[in-house]
């Protein structure tokens, strides 16, 4: 009989990125997004996402994420001009990595812009929110909150 131990979910992929999300997820058992359902991976087991659906809006899914303190991955390449958006993050205390190129046009190339990234945006979980950077497949910039 194989034992399983409940996954530790540390990122949250936003219904933006959802094909990105679906393959993070299928890879790790420390990624969730909307409506996942959870699985078994691994030998552990990652509980259902409290977010439902993709449809939840961001006033109601940012403090439930943050209150879990999960690092947000979303693409937003307009990000440092919605003020309305950082305000949000601010006041919640988020943490989040926004895909804010060009280059994050489809789940390809979202893909590489985290995959180029990952230990920049796995170091992001050691820091204390509020932040936003942008990613890009040549680094991380922060947002001026």
């Amino acid at each position: 009989m194989t034992r399983t131990k409940p996954a530790e979910v540390r990122f949250y992929v936003d219904a933006d990125i959802l094909g990105l999300a679906k393959a993070l997820a299928a890879l790790r058992t420390d990624v969730t997004y909307p409506g996942d359902g959870g699985v078994t991976l691994k030998r552990r087991e990652r509980a259902a996402c409290p977010i439902t659906n993709t449809a939840i809006p961001d006033l109601v899914w940012l403090p439930e994420v943050t209150s879990r303190g999960w690092l947000i991955l979303t693409r937003d390449r307009n990000i440092q001009r919605r003020t309305r958006e950082i305000a949000m993050v601010r006041d919640c205390g988020a943490r989040m990595v926004a895909l804010s190129t060009d280059e994050a046009k489809d789940t390809w190339h979202q893909l590489e812009i985290v995959m180029c990234q990952w230990r920049a945006i796995e170091a992001c979980l050691d820091q204390e929110g509020p932040f936003i950077y942008t990613a890009t497949r040549t680094g991380l910039r922060p947002v001026k909150l």
